[in-house]
Protein backbone atom coordinates (compact mmCIF):
# COMPACT_ATOMS: atom_id res chain seq x y z
CA UNK A 1 0.00 0.00 0.00
CA UNK A 2 1.33 3.42 -0.95
CA UNK A 3 2.18 5.53 2.11
CA UNK A 4 0.54 8.91 2.61
CA UNK A 5 2.36 11.99 1.34
CA UNK A 6 3.58 14.06 4.26
CA UNK A 7 6.03 16.95 3.86
CA UNK A 8 7.36 19.57 6.19
CA UNK A 9 8.79 23.06 6.18
CA UNK A 10 11.25 23.24 9.06
CA UNK A 11 12.81 26.68 9.49
CA UNK A 12 15.02 27.82 12.36
CA UNK A 13 13.73 30.99 14.11
CA UNK A 14 17.08 32.76 14.03
CA UNK A 15 15.93 35.76 12.00
CA UNK A 16 13.48 36.77 9.26
CA UNK A 17 12.32 34.21 6.72
CA UNK A 18 14.26 34.69 3.47
CA UNK A 19 12.41 34.43 0.17
CA UNK A 20 14.42 31.26 -0.48
CA UNK A 21 12.83 29.77 2.60
CA UNK A 22 9.38 30.79 1.38
CA UNK A 23 10.11 29.04 -1.93
CA UNK A 24 10.99 25.86 0.00
CA UNK A 25 7.70 26.14 1.89
CA UNK A 26 5.85 26.76 -1.38
CA UNK A 27 7.29 23.71 -3.14
CA UNK A 28 6.40 21.55 -0.13
CA UNK A 29 2.89 23.02 -0.10
CA UNK A 30 2.39 22.50 -3.86
CA UNK A 31 3.67 18.92 -3.72
CA UNK A 32 1.37 18.09 -0.79
CA UNK A 33 -1.70 19.65 -2.39
CA UNK A 34 -1.00 18.04 -5.78
CA UNK A 35 -0.82 14.62 -4.13
CA UNK A 36 -3.59 14.99 -1.52
CA UNK A 37 -0.93 15.02 1.17
CA UNK A 38 -0.26 16.92 4.38
CA UNK A 39 1.94 20.01 4.75
CA UNK A 40 3.52 20.56 8.18
CA UNK A 41 5.31 23.47 9.85
CA UNK A 42 8.00 22.38 12.29
CA UNK A 43 10.08 24.92 14.19
CA UNK A 44 13.69 23.75 14.56
CA UNK A 45 14.83 25.80 17.54
CA UNK A 46 17.55 23.57 18.98
CA UNK A 47 20.29 26.17 18.45
CA UNK A 48 19.34 28.15 21.54
CA UNK A 49 22.25 30.58 21.23
CA UNK A 50 20.95 32.00 17.94
CA UNK A 51 17.23 32.21 18.65
CA UNK A 52 15.42 35.47 17.89
CA UNK A 53 12.18 35.74 19.84
CA UNK A 54 10.24 37.58 17.13
CA UNK A 55 11.28 35.20 14.35
CA UNK A 56 8.81 32.40 15.10
CA UNK A 57 5.80 34.72 14.85
CA UNK A 58 7.30 36.24 11.70
CA UNK A 59 7.48 32.81 10.04
CA UNK A 60 3.85 32.07 10.91
CA UNK A 61 2.64 35.51 9.76
CA UNK A 62 4.58 35.19 6.50
CA UNK A 63 3.02 31.83 5.62
CA UNK A 64 -0.44 33.20 6.41
CA UNK A 65 0.09 36.27 4.23
CA UNK A 66 1.34 34.11 1.36
CA UNK A 67 -1.67 31.82 1.65
CA UNK A 68 0.29 28.58 2.03
CA UNK A 69 -0.88 27.54 5.47
CA UNK A 70 0.10 24.12 6.88
CA UNK A 71 -2.48 21.62 8.11
CA UNK A 72 -0.34 20.86 11.16
CA UNK A 73 2.32 22.69 13.08
CA UNK A 74 3.26 25.59 15.30
CA UNK A 75 0.66 28.32 14.96
CA UNK A 76 -1.66 26.14 12.88
CA UNK A 77 -2.82 23.47 15.31
CA UNK A 78 -1.11 20.31 16.48
CA UNK A 79 -2.00 17.01 14.89
CA UNK A 80 -1.22 13.63 16.38
CA UNK A 81 2.54 14.11 15.94
CA UNK A 82 3.05 17.22 18.10
CA UNK A 83 4.77 19.00 19.60
CA UNK A 84 6.05 20.60 16.41
CA UNK A 85 8.67 22.67 18.21
CA UNK A 86 11.94 20.82 18.69
CA UNK A 87 12.86 22.48 21.98
CA UNK A 88 9.86 20.68 23.47
CA UNK A 89 11.04 17.25 22.26
CA UNK A 90 14.50 17.04 23.84
CA UNK A 91 13.74 13.89 25.88
CA UNK A 92 12.96 12.05 22.65
CA UNK A 93 16.27 13.05 21.08
CA UNK A 94 18.27 11.98 24.13
CA UNK A 95 16.52 8.62 24.04
CA UNK A 96 17.61 8.01 20.46
CA UNK A 97 21.12 9.32 21.06
CA UNK A 98 21.42 6.71 23.83
CA UNK A 99 20.09 4.09 21.42
CA UNK A 100 22.93 4.88 19.03
CA UNK A 101 25.45 4.66 21.88
CA UNK A 102 24.12 1.21 22.82
CA UNK A 103 24.26 -0.05 19.23
CA UNK A 104 27.83 1.18 18.78
CA UNK A 105 26.89 3.80 16.18
CA UNK A 106 27.74 6.75 18.42
CA UNK A 107 30.07 7.60 21.28
CA UNK A 108 30.67 10.14 24.02
CA UNK A 109 33.31 12.81 23.35
CA UNK A 110 34.89 14.94 26.08
CA UNK A 111 37.25 17.21 24.15
CA UNK A 112 37.11 20.85 25.18
CA UNK A 113 36.73 23.67 22.69
CA UNK A 114 40.32 24.73 23.42
CA UNK A 115 41.64 21.23 22.72
CA UNK A 116 39.78 21.07 19.41
CA UNK A 117 41.08 24.51 18.43
CA UNK A 118 44.62 23.37 19.19
CA UNK A 119 44.20 20.32 16.96
CA UNK A 120 42.94 22.51 14.13
CA UNK A 121 45.81 24.94 14.59
CA UNK A 122 48.42 22.16 14.54
CA UNK A 123 46.89 20.74 11.35
CA UNK A 124 46.91 24.16 9.66
CA UNK A 125 50.61 24.56 10.41
CA UNK A 126 51.19 21.34 8.49
CA UNK A 127 49.04 22.57 5.63
CA UNK A 128 46.29 20.14 6.48
CA UNK A 129 42.74 20.28 7.82
CA UNK A 130 41.81 18.58 11.07
CA UNK A 131 38.74 16.37 10.97
CA UNK A 132 37.27 14.40 13.87
CA UNK A 133 36.82 11.06 12.12
CA UNK A 134 37.91 7.44 11.88
CA UNK A 135 41.54 8.45 11.41
CA UNK A 136 41.73 10.74 14.45
CA UNK A 137 39.05 9.66 16.93
CA UNK A 138 41.32 7.24 18.85
CA UNK A 139 43.77 10.08 19.56
CA UNK A 140 41.00 12.23 21.05
CA UNK A 141 39.23 12.23 24.42
CA UNK A 142 36.16 10.04 23.99
CA UNK A 143 34.53 6.85 25.15
CA UNK A 144 36.34 4.86 22.46
CA UNK A 145 39.84 5.95 23.46
CA UNK A 146 39.56 6.25 27.28
CA UNK A 147 39.15 3.56 29.90
CA UNK A 148 35.73 2.95 31.45
CA UNK A 149 36.55 4.64 34.76
CA UNK A 150 37.55 7.89 33.09
CA UNK A 151 34.58 7.72 30.73
CA UNK A 152 32.19 7.26 33.66
CA UNK A 153 33.75 10.21 35.48
CA UNK A 154 33.30 12.53 32.47
CA UNK A 155 29.71 11.38 31.96
CA UNK A 156 28.91 11.92 35.62
CA UNK A 157 30.22 15.47 35.37
CA UNK A 158 27.91 16.02 32.41
CA UNK A 159 30.85 17.30 30.42
CA UNK A 160 30.29 15.60 27.05
CA UNK A 161 28.78 15.60 23.60
CA UNK A 162 27.59 12.58 21.63
CA UNK A 163 29.16 12.06 18.20
CA UNK A 164 28.07 9.75 15.41
CA UNK A 165 30.60 7.05 14.56
CA UNK A 166 30.89 7.41 10.81
CA UNK A 167 31.56 4.02 9.23
CA UNK A 168 34.91 3.60 7.46
CA UNK A 169 35.42 3.13 3.74
CA UNK A 170 31.81 2.95 2.66
CA UNK A 171 29.98 4.42 -0.30
CA UNK A 172 26.87 6.27 0.83
CA UNK A 173 24.40 6.26 -2.04
CA UNK A 174 20.96 7.82 -2.22
CA UNK A 175 18.52 8.96 -4.88
CA UNK A 176 17.45 12.57 -5.15
CA UNK A 177 14.45 13.60 -7.24
CA UNK A 178 16.28 16.71 -8.46
CA UNK A 179 19.88 15.45 -8.56
CA UNK A 180 19.37 11.79 -9.47
CA UNK A 181 21.90 9.33 -7.98
CA UNK A 182 24.18 10.92 -5.36
CA UNK A 183 27.31 9.22 -4.00
CA UNK A 184 29.52 10.20 -1.05
CA UNK A 185 32.50 8.43 0.50
CA UNK A 186 32.25 7.97 4.26
CA UNK A 187 36.00 8.58 4.56
CA UNK A 188 35.38 12.19 3.48
CA UNK A 189 32.91 12.77 6.32
CA UNK A 190 33.55 13.57 9.97
CA UNK A 191 31.98 12.28 13.15
CA UNK A 192 29.29 14.92 13.53
CA UNK A 193 27.97 15.93 16.95
CA UNK A 194 24.43 14.63 17.49
CA UNK A 195 23.81 15.82 21.04
CA UNK A 196 25.44 19.02 22.34
CA UNK A 197 26.81 19.70 25.80
CA UNK A 198 23.68 21.70 26.68
CA UNK A 199 21.54 18.61 26.13
CA UNK A 200 20.01 19.91 22.90
CA UNK A 201 20.35 17.90 19.71
CA UNK A 202 22.02 19.19 16.60
CA UNK A 203 20.01 19.60 13.43
CA UNK A 204 21.10 16.19 12.18
CA UNK A 205 19.73 14.07 15.00
CA UNK A 206 16.55 16.09 15.59
CA UNK A 207 15.82 16.24 11.88
CA UNK A 208 16.05 12.50 11.33
CA UNK A 209 14.16 11.57 14.51
CA UNK A 210 11.35 14.03 13.81
CA UNK A 211 11.00 13.14 10.14
CA UNK A 212 10.68 9.48 11.13
CA UNK A 213 8.22 10.10 13.98
CA UNK A 214 6.13 12.52 11.94
CA UNK A 215 6.02 10.03 9.05
CA UNK A 216 7.55 12.46 6.56
CA UNK A 217 7.50 10.82 3.13
CA UNK A 218 9.48 13.44 1.18
CA UNK A 219 12.18 15.83 2.39
CA UNK A 220 12.13 18.85 0.07
CA UNK A 221 14.75 21.40 1.12
CA UNK A 222 17.48 23.71 -0.16
CA UNK A 223 20.67 22.40 -1.71
CA UNK A 224 22.71 23.76 1.20
CA UNK A 225 21.55 20.65 3.08
CA UNK A 226 22.81 18.24 0.42
CA UNK A 227 26.24 17.72 2.12
CA UNK A 228 24.40 16.77 5.35
CA UNK A 229 22.26 14.16 3.64
CA UNK A 230 24.82 11.29 3.68
CA UNK A 231 24.94 11.57 7.48
CA UNK A 232 21.15 11.47 7.57
CA UNK A 233 21.15 8.41 5.32
CA UNK A 234 23.52 6.49 7.60
CA UNK A 235 21.52 7.62 10.63
CA UNK A 236 18.37 6.11 9.13
CA UNK A 237 20.33 2.93 8.51
CA UNK A 238 21.72 2.90 12.07
CA UNK A 239 18.20 3.22 13.49
CA UNK A 240 16.83 0.61 11.11
CA UNK A 241 14.32 3.07 9.65
CA UNK A 242 13.20 3.62 6.08
CA UNK A 243 14.50 6.92 4.77
CA UNK A 244 12.24 9.48 3.05
CA UNK A 245 12.61 10.52 -0.57
CA UNK A 246 14.95 13.49 -0.93
CA UNK A 247 14.69 16.50 -3.23
CA UNK A 248 17.27 19.27 -2.89
CA UNK A 249 16.26 22.59 -4.45
CA UNK A 250 18.64 24.89 -6.37
CA UNK A 251 19.87 28.18 -5.00
CA UNK A 252 18.20 31.50 -5.77
CA UNK A 253 21.03 33.52 -7.30
CA UNK A 254 21.92 37.21 -7.29
CA UNK A 255 20.59 39.32 -10.21
CA UNK A 256 24.01 39.00 -11.83
CA UNK A 257 23.83 35.23 -11.59
CA UNK A 258 26.88 34.65 -9.39
CA UNK A 259 26.35 33.62 -5.80
CA UNK A 260 23.39 33.13 -3.51
CA UNK A 261 20.89 35.99 -3.18
CA UNK A 262 21.37 37.74 0.16
CA UNK A 263 19.92 40.60 2.18
CA UNK A 264 22.84 42.76 1.05
CA UNK A 265 21.89 42.19 -2.58
CA UNK A 266 18.40 43.45 -1.85
CA UNK A 267 19.77 46.58 -0.20
CA UNK A 268 22.23 47.12 -3.06
CA UNK A 269 19.69 46.76 -5.86
CA UNK A 270 16.66 48.17 -4.05
CA UNK A 271 14.34 45.19 -3.73
CA UNK A 272 13.05 43.08 -0.81
CA UNK A 273 14.38 39.62 0.04
CA UNK A 274 11.88 38.98 2.84
CA UNK A 275 8.11 38.38 2.53
CA UNK A 276 7.20 40.95 5.22
CA UNK A 277 8.94 43.96 6.73
CA UNK A 278 11.43 42.83 9.37
CA UNK A 279 12.45 45.07 12.25
CA UNK A 280 15.75 43.97 13.73
CA UNK A 281 15.19 43.64 17.49
CA UNK A 282 18.70 44.90 18.28
CA UNK A 283 19.32 47.71 15.80
CA UNK A 284 15.64 48.56 15.06
CA UNK A 285 16.70 48.62 11.39
CA UNK A 286 13.79 47.75 9.08
CA UNK A 287 14.38 45.45 6.13
CA UNK A 288 11.60 45.81 3.53
CA UNK A 289 9.16 43.04 2.68
CA UNK A 290 7.22 42.12 -0.45
CA UNK A 291 3.90 42.76 1.29
CA UNK A 292 4.78 46.34 2.16
CA UNK A 293 6.35 46.88 -1.27
CA UNK A 294 2.89 46.32 -2.71
CA UNK A 295 3.07 42.78 -4.04
CA UNK A 296 -0.03 40.63 -4.28
CA UNK A 297 0.60 37.39 -2.31
CA UNK A 298 -0.29 35.19 -5.27
CA UNK A 299 2.11 37.15 -7.48
CA UNK A 300 4.89 36.72 -4.93
CA UNK A 301 4.31 32.96 -4.96
CA UNK A 302 4.25 32.99 -8.77
CA UNK A 303 7.67 34.66 -8.75
CA UNK A 304 9.11 32.08 -6.35
CA UNK A 305 7.63 29.13 -8.21
CA UNK A 306 9.52 30.07 -11.37
CA UNK A 307 12.85 30.28 -9.53
CA UNK A 308 13.92 26.70 -10.09
CA UNK A 309 10.84 25.10 -11.64
CA UNK A 310 9.20 25.23 -15.05
CA UNK A 311 5.79 24.14 -16.23
CA UNK A 312 5.01 21.66 -18.98
CA UNK A 313 3.77 24.58 -21.08
CA UNK A 314 5.37 27.82 -22.15
CA UNK A 315 3.58 29.74 -19.44
CA UNK A 316 4.69 32.14 -16.71
CA UNK A 317 1.61 33.61 -15.04
CA UNK A 318 -0.05 31.24 -12.56
CA UNK A 319 -2.64 31.42 -9.85
CA UNK A 320 -1.93 29.32 -6.77
CA UNK A 321 -4.59 26.85 -7.88
CA UNK A 322 -2.88 26.52 -11.27
CA UNK A 323 0.49 26.00 -9.62
CA UNK A 324 -0.92 23.13 -7.57
CA UNK A 325 -2.29 21.52 -10.73
CA UNK A 326 0.96 21.96 -12.69
CA UNK A 327 3.61 21.31 -10.04
CA UNK A 328 5.88 18.28 -10.31
CA UNK A 329 9.13 17.78 -8.43
CA UNK A 330 10.63 16.25 -11.56
CA UNK A 331 10.44 19.67 -13.21
CA UNK A 332 12.65 21.30 -10.59
CA UNK A 333 16.03 22.09 -12.17
CA UNK A 334 19.49 21.46 -10.71
CA UNK A 335 21.10 24.78 -11.61
CA UNK A 336 20.60 27.96 -9.63
CA UNK A 337 17.89 30.41 -10.67
CA UNK A 338 18.82 34.06 -11.22
CA UNK A 339 16.45 36.52 -9.57
CA UNK A 340 15.09 39.31 -11.77
CA UNK A 341 13.21 42.01 -9.88
CA UNK A 342 11.92 43.64 -13.07
CA UNK A 343 10.28 40.37 -14.00
CA UNK A 344 8.88 40.14 -10.47
CA UNK A 345 7.27 43.56 -10.93
CA UNK A 346 5.87 42.49 -14.30
CA UNK A 347 4.34 39.37 -12.76
CA UNK A 348 2.73 41.47 -10.05
CA UNK A 349 1.26 43.69 -12.74
CA UNK A 350 -0.19 40.63 -14.51
CA UNK A 351 -1.88 39.52 -11.29
CA UNK A 352 -3.08 43.07 -10.64
CA UNK A 353 -4.68 43.18 -14.08
CA UNK A 354 -6.48 39.87 -13.54
CA UNK A 355 -7.85 40.81 -10.12
CA UNK A 356 -11.46 41.99 -9.96
CA UNK A 357 -11.79 45.77 -9.89
CA UNK A 358 -14.17 45.62 -6.93
CA UNK A 359 -11.52 43.90 -4.78
CA UNK A 360 -8.83 46.36 -5.78
CA UNK A 361 -11.19 49.29 -5.23
CA UNK A 362 -11.60 48.39 -1.57
CA UNK A 363 -7.81 48.27 -1.14
CA UNK A 364 -7.36 51.55 -3.01
CA UNK A 365 -9.94 53.25 -0.84
CA UNK A 366 -8.05 52.16 2.27
CA UNK A 367 -4.81 53.53 0.83
CA UNK A 368 -6.52 56.86 0.17
CA UNK A 369 -8.02 56.98 3.65
CA UNK A 370 -4.48 56.69 5.03
CA UNK A 371 -3.80 59.96 3.21
CA UNK A 372 -7.02 61.50 4.61
CA UNK A 373 -8.69 61.27 1.20
CA UNK A 374 -12.18 59.82 1.28
CA UNK A 375 -13.55 58.52 -2.02
CA UNK A 376 -16.43 56.08 -2.36
CA UNK A 377 -15.97 52.55 -3.71
CA UNK A 378 -17.71 53.31 -7.00
CA UNK A 379 -15.25 56.10 -7.76
CA UNK A 380 -12.28 53.95 -6.70
CA UNK A 381 -13.45 51.09 -8.90
CA UNK A 382 -13.55 53.38 -11.94
CA UNK A 383 -10.04 54.62 -11.15
CA UNK A 384 -8.77 51.06 -10.79
CA UNK A 385 -10.31 50.08 -14.11
CA UNK A 386 -8.48 52.97 -15.81
CA UNK A 387 -5.14 52.62 -14.06
CA UNK A 388 -4.34 49.01 -13.17
CA UNK A 389 -2.71 48.28 -16.54
CA UNK A 390 -0.45 51.29 -16.09
CA UNK A 391 1.15 50.51 -12.74
CA UNK A 392 3.12 47.63 -11.24
CA UNK A 393 1.56 48.05 -7.80
CA UNK A 394 -1.83 49.20 -6.59
CA UNK A 395 -0.19 51.59 -4.14
CA UNK A 396 1.29 53.53 -7.08
CA UNK A 397 -2.16 54.70 -8.23
CA UNK A 398 -2.63 57.55 -5.71
CA UNK A 399 0.60 59.17 -6.90
CA UNK A 400 0.48 58.18 -10.58
CA UNK A 401 -3.09 59.47 -10.85
CA UNK A 402 -2.95 62.19 -8.21
CA UNK A 403 -5.00 64.46 -10.48
CA UNK A 404 -7.96 62.16 -9.83
CA UNK A 405 -7.75 62.71 -6.08
CA UNK A 406 -7.35 66.44 -5.79
CA UNK A 407 -6.13 69.54 -7.55
CA UNK A 408 -3.32 69.28 -10.10
CA UNK A 409 -0.08 69.81 -8.19
CA UNK A 410 2.07 70.66 -11.21
CA UNK A 411 1.99 70.75 -15.00
CA UNK A 412 4.45 69.18 -17.42
CA UNK A 413 5.93 72.54 -18.35
CA UNK A 414 8.10 71.17 -21.14
CA UNK A 415 5.05 69.75 -22.90
CA UNK A 416 2.97 72.87 -22.25
CA UNK A 417 5.63 75.07 -23.90
CA UNK A 418 5.71 72.65 -26.82
CA UNK A 419 1.97 72.26 -27.34
CA UNK A 420 0.34 75.50 -26.12
CA UNK A 421 -0.04 78.13 -28.83
CA UNK A 422 -0.97 81.65 -27.72
CA UNK A 423 -2.65 82.29 -31.08
CA UNK A 424 -5.01 79.34 -30.35
CA UNK A 425 -6.19 80.64 -26.98
CA UNK A 426 -9.56 81.73 -28.39
CA UNK A 427 -9.91 78.26 -29.93
CA UNK A 428 -9.36 76.62 -26.54
CA UNK A 429 -12.02 78.77 -24.92
CA UNK A 430 -14.43 77.99 -27.74
CA UNK A 431 -13.91 74.29 -27.07
CA UNK A 432 -14.79 74.83 -23.42
CA UNK A 433 -18.04 76.43 -24.49
CA UNK A 434 -18.72 73.42 -26.75
CA UNK A 435 -18.38 70.77 -24.08
CA UNK A 436 -20.32 72.88 -21.62
CA UNK A 437 -23.38 72.26 -23.79
CA UNK A 438 -23.11 68.47 -23.51
CA UNK A 439 -26.06 66.95 -21.68
CA UNK A 440 -24.52 63.48 -21.31
CA UNK A 441 -20.98 64.04 -20.13
CA UNK A 442 -19.58 60.56 -20.72
CA UNK A 443 -16.45 59.38 -22.54
CA UNK A 444 -18.29 58.57 -25.75
CA UNK A 445 -20.09 61.90 -26.04
CA UNK A 446 -16.93 63.84 -25.10
CA UNK A 447 -14.89 62.03 -27.77
CA UNK A 448 -17.63 62.71 -30.34
CA UNK A 449 -17.64 66.38 -29.37
CA UNK A 450 -13.86 66.63 -29.81
CA UNK A 451 -14.02 64.98 -33.25
CA UNK A 452 -16.85 67.30 -34.29
CA UNK A 453 -14.92 70.35 -33.05
CA UNK A 454 -11.72 69.56 -34.96
CA UNK A 455 -13.65 68.80 -38.13
CA UNK A 456 -15.57 72.04 -37.87
CA UNK A 457 -12.41 74.03 -37.18
CA UNK A 458 -10.40 72.09 -39.74
CA UNK A 459 -7.57 71.37 -37.30
CA UNK A 460 -5.76 68.20 -36.27
CA UNK A 461 -6.14 66.30 -33.00
CA UNK A 462 -2.67 67.54 -32.04
CA UNK A 463 -3.90 71.12 -31.96
CA UNK A 464 -6.39 70.55 -29.16
CA UNK A 465 -6.08 67.10 -27.54
CA UNK A 466 -2.71 67.59 -25.76
CA UNK A 467 -3.97 70.87 -24.28
CA UNK A 468 -7.13 69.19 -23.01
CA UNK A 469 -5.05 66.44 -21.39
CA UNK A 470 -2.57 68.91 -19.87
CA UNK A 471 -5.40 71.00 -18.44
CA UNK A 472 -7.29 68.12 -16.83
CA UNK A 473 -4.34 65.99 -15.64
CA UNK A 474 -1.18 68.10 -15.84
CA UNK A 475 0.53 65.51 -18.07
CA UNK A 476 0.23 63.97 -21.52
CA UNK A 477 0.64 60.46 -20.07
CA UNK A 478 -2.09 58.28 -18.62
CA UNK A 479 -5.35 56.55 -19.53
CA UNK A 480 -7.87 57.82 -22.06
CA UNK A 481 -8.41 61.52 -21.55
CA UNK A 482 -12.11 61.01 -22.31
CA UNK A 483 -12.37 58.49 -19.44
CA UNK A 484 -10.60 60.95 -17.17
CA UNK A 485 -13.01 63.73 -18.13
CA UNK A 486 -16.06 61.55 -17.53
CA UNK A 487 -14.78 60.54 -14.10
CA UNK A 488 -14.01 64.12 -13.07
CA UNK A 489 -17.37 65.43 -14.31
CA UNK A 490 -18.33 68.41 -16.43
CA UNK A 491 -18.04 71.09 -13.77
CA UNK A 492 -14.55 70.02 -12.69
CA UNK A 493 -13.31 69.60 -16.27
CA UNK A 494 -14.51 73.07 -17.31
CA UNK A 495 -12.94 74.57 -14.21
CA UNK A 496 -9.60 72.84 -14.90
CA UNK A 497 -9.67 73.79 -18.58
CA UNK A 498 -10.25 77.45 -17.75
CA UNK A 499 -7.60 77.54 -15.01
CA UNK A 500 -5.10 75.66 -17.13
CA UNK A 501 -5.40 77.88 -20.19
CA UNK A 502 -5.11 80.99 -18.07
CA UNK A 503 -2.04 79.61 -16.27
CA UNK A 504 -0.33 78.49 -19.47
CA UNK A 505 -0.97 81.86 -21.13
CA UNK A 506 0.34 83.90 -18.23
CA UNK A 507 3.28 81.76 -17.12
CA UNK A 508 4.46 79.36 -19.78
CA UNK A 509 4.31 81.23 -23.08
CA UNK A 510 7.50 82.96 -24.17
Amino acid sequence: MKSAIRVRFAPSPTGPLHMGGVRTALYNYLFAKKNNGTFILRIEDTDQSRLVTEAEKYIIDALKWCGIEPEEGVGFGDGEFGSYKQSERTALYRKYADTLIESGNAYYAFDSAEELDAKRSDAEKEGERFQYDESTRMSMKNSLSLDKEEVDRHIENGNFVIRFKMPANEEIVFDDVVRDNVIYKSSDLDDKILLKADGFPTYHLANVVDDHHMKISHVIRGEEWLPSTPLHVVLYKAFGWDQPIFAHLPLILKPGGKGKLSKRDGAKHGFPVFPLDWKDPDSAEISPGYKEAGFIPEAFLNILALLGWHSSEDKEVFTLEELVKEFELERVVKSGARFDFEKAKWLNQQHLMSTEDSLLAAELRNLLLEEQKDYNLEYCEKVVSMMKERVFFLKEIPSEASYLFGDIESYDEKMVRKKFKAENEALYHEFIEDINTLENFNAGSIEAAVKSFIERKEIGFGAILPIIRLCVSGTVQGPSVFDIMELLGKSEVISRMSKGIEYFSENLVN
